[in-house]
């Protein structure tokens, strides 16, 4: 077959083949995952019971287990410290109807190279053949032994009870790791992430003309002003109710920026009611520049940016008398809006005025699309500063998260319908690939 370089070079073709890899080291997740062990931490609680009273010659001869076998101790890979992975070879004698009702692990401090005292740590039941000790102190050694216990208990009464103990292992130091390397697809995601970002800002800055999808809320932005301009009247811009801690009021008032320009422009006049003190003094500075930056400093007035209340609907009646008597042509409501939303979209319905909203809260963006004329849904608000400012460094940064998301959406369909064949190991991968 010949190769085309053209098709190869294409940018979905490049995207398909970074999904793939993502999903090729999830795979690798999987499998270091399931080669560690990820059992419960072993509580540490006696479960040999006394028998002191119990006479020795009480005990048949036949009732004592074969001892578990090659017992392995190892430091648990990818942690952070204070955990020993412990595993063994089952009893001979443990099976369905066995001997071995359980396994008790025991643990000793390591002193002069020699087991200290040992200690109970916990247990699991027969036919398990590994546990994860999660109280060992991090940089001090351990030896560890496994003991097969068989009962005989009666009426809630232990009438006999005999072990075996394995071969002692150690010692085992619990240490922290660097690297958590099942992560490793985070990492590299990121890293892709990133180097999108960087790339898409280097060609934005180099004047590559880049595609961002059309926004019809954000394109309707100067039709908006214009018709107040023609119609002589205001322009209200409800930049929600939230403080500036909030990332939609951050978005809100970054918008604002640029309504403020195209009215300062049109010599139209702009009032922005706030329900927060810091809200009030950004946005009066945001709207104090926009003035200035297309040349109309003097037209900028203190009071087109004024504080209401923090109160939620005192806030929400404010607004609605102030849009009764004064009726202005067009309101915008960017920002973090709860249940007023509704209160205040409608009151601007029924004077006529011309209404774009965004928000982030998916409850209130069903009010908003029925009452208004467009709506900047979720991310679209976010992405609206990139789209009105067409800076380099936040068109690139916008699109390169675009190409993130793409690749990410790929890689969960690439793996929906690996794990639907039943592939999900990377050997597997590469087997159906030849």
């Amino acid at each position: 077959m010949k190769f085309d370089r053209r098709k190869a070079s294409h940018p979905w073709a490049v995207i398909l083949t970074i999904a793939f890899a993502i999903v090729a080291l999830v795979a690798v997740e999987t499998s270091l995952a399931q080669e560690s062990v990820d059992l419960e931490e072993v509580p540490a609680v006696p479960v040999i019971d006394s028998i002191a009273d119990i006479p020795e010659d009480s005990i048949p001869d036949d009732a004592y287990p074969a001892a578990p076998t090659n017992i392995t101790v190892e430091d648990t890979p990818n942690d952070d410290g204070g955990s020993v992975d412990v595993g063994w070879e089952l009893s001979v004698d443990d099976y369905d109807g066995g001997k071995v009702d359980r396994y008790v692990i025991m643990r000793a401090p390591a002193a002069n190279g020699q087991p200290g005292e040992w200690t109970e740590i916990g247990d699991v039941t027969g036919q398990a053949n590994e546990v994860r000790d999660g109280n060992a102190t991090t940089g001090q050694e351990f030896f560890y032994r496994v003991v097969a216990v068989n009962r005989q208990i009666e009426d809630g009464v232990l009438l006999w009870q005999a072990t075996s103990e394995s071969e002692v292992a150690g010692p085992v130091k619990s240490t922290a790791q660097w690297f958590d390397w099942r992560r490793l697809n985070v990492f590299v995601g990121v890293i892709l992430l990133c180097a999108f970002i960087l790339y898409y800002i280097n060609q934005a800055q180099r004047g590559k003309e880049l595609f961002i999808r059309k926004i019809a809320g954000l394109e309707a932005v100067d039709e908006a002003v214009g018709r107040a301009t023609e119609m002589g009247k205001s322009i209200f811009y409800i930049p929600g109710t939230q403080d500036m801690n909030n990332v939609q009021t951050i978005a809100g008032v970054t918008i604002l920026g640029r309504v403020a320009e195209l009215a300062a422009t049109y010599d139209t006049w702009l009032e922005v009611p706030v329900s927060r003190s810091l809200v009030m003094v950004t946005a009066k500075e945001i709207v104090k520049e926009a003035y200035s930056k297309v040349g109309r400093p003097d037209s900028f007035h203190e009071d087109q940016v004024h504080y209401l209340t923090d109160d939620q609907f005192g806030y929400a009646a404010g607004i609605d008398g102030m849009v009764v008597r004064e009726k202005p042509a067009t309101i915008f409501f960017m920002g973090a809006f709860y249940a007023e939303s509704l209160i205040l979209a409608e009151t601007g319905n029924s004077i006529g005025a011309i209404q774009i909203a965004g928000t982030a809260m998916p409850s209130q963006l069903p009010f908003f699309v029925a009452a208004c004329d467009y709506t900047l849904i979720g991310e679209e608000l976010f992405a609206a500063s990139a789209y009105l400012s067409k800076e380099p460094k936040l068109l690139g940064s916008l699109k390169g998260q675009d190409i993130g998301k793409a690749v990410v959406l790929i890689s969960i369909i690439v793996g929906v319908i690996l794990e639907s064949l039943g592939i999900w190991e990377l050997s597997q991968v590469f087997r159906v690939i030849d």
